[in-house]
């Protein structure tokens, strides 16, 4: 049931957002469609089968033997739920942003992540542009921090919809008035905010990590307002991966084991 409900909230988001590309897109992409989708969504399929197949409720099967075995912080003290909540929805979320900054600054990791970097285009698609082995990792980062808080587990399945929604959201290729996307950055990451995150100058792409709200990226000293370009014209993906015939589905899947370009 844990399995389906985040299922059809990813998939519901996935269709509002591709509808809203298609009524309103912020930019003109330099792939087609059917070149790039074909690829991200084939990875999206091949992700969710081996979660399905191996560890996909590991997080929520983590929260609650972590609940019944008392163990982890949370566990620790006696507090309403909904604080409970609330405190772990907010762990959680600073703990993905420092996976991601990670996923950066570690050469192994980036092996890994610069599958996701490596789209030419950003839209709803790029969401889930990830190499199996970091949904792999990103599962197992998860469930030592829900055993490390004592995470709740109503708090563990709000968090994956948030987390999958957010990203559907923040990578979708959809116009946003400046007035409204201005105000919104003070809670959420928008679009405009992670789009200059995947551009390809580095001082960019190493700058707005976060994934949901906008905080960590404040408190932490990673938020840029405004990429060297405008919105329309930045740069998307990675200088040293420019040539869309060597970013097919397999070359993707091998591109961690290859010595890094440079």
């Amino acid at each position: 049931m844990e399995t389906l409900i985040r299922l059809t909230a990813a998939l519901s988001i996935f269709g509002v957002m591709v509808f809203w590309e298609y009524l309103k897109p912020r930019r003109i992409l330099p792939v087609e469609r059917l070149v790039r989708w074909p690829i991200n969504l084939g990875l999206a399929v091949i992700n969710m089968l081996m979660m399905r197949l191996t560890v996909g409720s590991a997080a929520y099967l983590a929260a609650v033997n972590a609940e019944e075995n008392h163990w982890g912080l949370l566990n620790r003290f006696n507090m309403p739920e909904s604080l409970n909540i609330i405190i772990s929805l907010l762990i959680l979320d600073f703990a993905i942003y420092g996976q991601h900054v990670l996923s950066h600054k570690w050469p192994l990791l980036w092996r890994l992540h610069q599958v996701h970097h490596s789209d030419l285009a950003f839209d709803a698609t790029t969401a889930v542009r990830f190499h199996p082995l970091e949904i792999l990792f990103s599962m197992f980062y998860k469930v030592a921090f829900i055993y490390l808080i004592g995470a709740d587990a109503f708090a563990v399945i709000l968090f994956e919809i948030i987390l999958n929604g957010a990203a559907t959201f923040n990578h979708s290729n959809i116009s946003i008035p400046d007035t409204l996307d201005k105000k919104l950055r003070f809670l959420i990451v928008t679009p405009d905010m992670h789009r200059i995150h995947h551009s390809t100058i580095k001082t960019e792409t190493d700058s707005n990590y976060g994934f949901s709200i906008t905080c960590w990226d404040w408190l932490c000293g990673t938020y840029k307002a405004h990429p060297k370009y405008s919105q329309e014209q930045m740069p998307i993906g990675l200088d040293c991966y420019r040539d869309k015939k060597t970013l097919g589905f397999l070359s993707l899947c091998l591109m961690p084991f290859r010595a890094p370009l440079k």
